[in-house]
């Protein structure tokens, strides 16, 4: 079943068409889709290395875009969509520490966000919700995403035969690979700040922002 799934999605992202499925992952991706387009754009790099930094630059335009969607939910819609959104993500409970981190911190959150699987959609609204200015979050997001999706591009550019004939080999083990690194995301975000190395004005932050009605 896994194999014959596997085959079909590599038919599908040799498509003439498919880097423009792949921008509209990655866009819904950031701002309130669950699933992150890396393995969309994998399998599409699999399909046709050459085009790979190509499909790269695709996800990444598609997630800042969407980035900008996740921004405006979280500005103008925090109340009415963005709290039932992010519930519905089991994100909730990592809102009030990612608010707080953002506001000390800015830009570097979320351009560090590339480096790790924490996701960005919980960034792009919480963003949109404390206000960041536009014009540094939209360089920070091309930066972050940038980071994430060209890494893939270049990667299967520069080694796609090899890395297909391992997944070819070991699709199970993959799979399963995926599975954990989606869920050690959410993970991330749910320990986002922890409890160590807090000051009294960043727990106070958190107090309020988690009892904001």
């Amino acid at each position: 079943m896994l194999r014959r799934l596997y085959d079909w999605t590599m038919a599908k992202a040799a498509h003439p068409q498919a880097h423009w499925w792949l921008f509209l992952f990655a866009f819904m991706e950031a701002s309130f889709f669950p699933i992150p387009p890396h393995p969309l754009l994998g399998l599409m790099c699999l399909a046709r290395p050459r085009q790979a930094v190509r499909y790269a630059a695709f996800a990444t335009a598609g997630s800042v875009i969407g980035g900008l969607l996740g921004y405006a939910i979280g500005y103008f819609l925090y109340d009415s969509i963005g709290t039932q959104l992010l519930t519905a993500l089991h994100l909730a409970e990592s809102f009030p520490k990612a608010a707080c981190y953002l506001r000390e911190y800015g830009v570097e959150i979320i351009v560090l966000k590339g480096a790790t699987p924490i996701p960005f959609k919980l960034l792009t609204i919480t963003a949109g919700f404390i206000g960041m200015p536009l014009v540094p979050f939209l360089l920070a997001s091309v930066v972050s995403r940038s980071i994430s999706f060209m890494i893939v591009g270049v990667l299967f550019r520069l080694f796609g035969a090899p890395i297909k004939r391992f997944i070819d080999k070991y699709l199970g083990l993959v799979t399963i690979g995926f599975v954990l690194l989606v869920v050690a995301g959410f993970a991330a975000a749910t320990m986002l700040g922890g409890n160590g190395g807090k000051n009294a004005a960043t727990e106070q932050c958190e107090r309020t922002i988690a009892a904001r009605p």
